[in-house]
């Protein structure tokens, strides 16, 4: 396979590897994660059911209201954090999240490279929160 590598911002430094949950719709704040488990509740996600714990969570940003980042850091607390996360394009609840996770973090991806429509749930990817970078390791 040709090496795929997208390039963002680096917001919260580290490198982590593991299997991507792309959600190009995100996931819902109020109740769109049991944050004890961390598995996907919001009804609209076509990834109903899975868990974000040691997942690369790929968003396009938050969704939902100023509580989004508390289901998220409650997760953390639970140990069902995902390792990293990616957001197409931040925003104020989704930098929030960031901050209270404290874990690697790549945002403001350019319009040809939206990690949304690039990379598939399942697929193997490395996350570099301090190069910004993004990359597709092995296809699922």
């Amino acid at each position: 396979m040709e090496e795929k590598i997208l390039k963002g911002r680096g917001v919260i430094p580290g490198i982590v590897e593991g299997k991507a949950i792309v959600c190009p719709g995100s996931i819902t704040g109020w109740g769109g994660i049991d944050p004890e488990t961390g598995v996907i509740k919001d009804y609209e996600n076509s990834n109903k059911g899975m868990t974000i714990k040691d997942s690369i969570l790929i968003m396009p940003g938050s969704k939902g209201s100023n509580g989004w980042s508390c289901y998220f850091g409650a997760a953390r607390a639970a140990g069902c954090a995902p390792k990293g996360w990616a957001f197409t394009r931040i925003d104020s609840s989704a930098g929030v999240a960031s901050a209270v996770m404290q874990i690697p973090t790549v945002v403001d991806f350019p319009l040809d490279a939206d990690p949304c429509k690039v990379i598939k749930t399942g697929d193997y990817v490395r996350l570099d929160g301090e190069k910004g970078t993004l990359e597709i390791l092995e296809r699922a």
